[in-house]
């Protein structure tokens, strides 16, 4: 059995998370379920910008290497920085997390504006130092609906997530907004933030909005990126990929498209099918390129 567990202290109290995984299965504890957890947790010390500063200096070399590694014909480096809702999210038991927006929004809109300015601090560091073309926000998919209503969205997502994006292109670089799931209703938000693209528009029945009703809302406004289902590059055969890139093409030719699986790879050896599908994908969107 594999077991972690994470311990955290603060004014004479502790929050613990814990995961087991085992033959029958997996079980985790996050460290924020009852209301007292949320509320230490939003109290904790948070790192100053010079020390989130200082942690980005000590990961340069490992990601100058990367980039040097990384053959710049093929694309651009893109970076993941995070924004202030993460945090909260990733910590808290989903079951609670939708309460907590009614009964504390403003303890959390107060933690989220301290975890900003480390937000901010990352950004600016690495902006001004170049380190990559483009910029991607994840955060806009971990506070929306119908997990938590639009209200919520607007006030834990919008705010932060324009200003880094404003502050990106301030220096010159790209933003993309990252979005799995039901879409539809906060569309108009994605093109009010202001990114270059968004990452990914999913119909029924895994999200809700088509490719019409995308293009109706965001015009030429917002390039949009996607999409084939991930799933897909593993059961599909090589035929039935060149039928859903040709499929995605027609219904967004002379739009601002940019082909792209919904995720991943998530495998660290992927299988021949996975390989035969990902050559399948590029040869049916350019016929050189693979």
């Amino acid at each position: 059995m594999q077991c972690r567990r994470r311990t955290l202290r603060w004014r004479g109290r502790e929050l613990t998370g814990w995961s087991r995984l085992g033959p029958e299965g997996a079980e985790e504890r996050r460290l924020l379920v009852e209301d007292e957890d949320l509320e230490l947790f939003c109290d904790l010390p948070l790192a100053s910008p010079a020390e989130v500063t200082a942690s980005l200096e000590a990961w340069l070399p490992t990601y100058e290497a990367e980039r040097s590694a990384f053959p710049a014909d093929l694309g651009s480096m893109m970076l993941d920085l995070g924004e202030p809702v993460n945090a909260l999210y990733h910590n808290a038991d989903l079951t609670r997390y939708p309460m907590w927006s009614i009964t504390h929004d403003d303890l959390v809109r107060g933690f989220l504006a301290r975890r900003q300015e480390q937000c901010r601090a990352a950004y600016r560091w690495c902006l001004e130092r170049r380190l990559a073309d483009v910029y991607f926000l994840v955060g806009s998919e971990l506070a929306s609906p119908p997990l938590v209503s639009p209200e919520t969205f607007d006030a834990w997502v919008v705010p932060y997530a324009t200003e880094l994006i404003a502050l990106t292109h301030a220096h010159g670089a790209f933003a993309i907004q990252h979005y799995h799931g039901m879409i539809r209703r906060i569309l108009p938000r994605f093109v009010a933030m202001g990114a270059d693209a968004l990452h990914t528009i999913e119909s029924p029945p895994t999200g809700d909005c088509t490719w019409d009703e995308a293009w109706r809302v965001v015009g030429d406004r917002l390039a949009l990126i996607g999409n084939v289902q991930y799933d897909r590059f593993r059961a599909a055969t090589p035929a039935h990929m060149r039928v859903e890139v040709a499929e995605v093409i027609a219904a967004c030719r002379g739009r601002r498209l940019i082909l792209s699986p919904s995720a991943g790879p998530f495998d660290a050896d992927p299988g021949p099918r996975v390989l035969e599908n990902y050559r399948a994908f590029l040869a049916a969107a350019d016929p050189g390129a693979a």
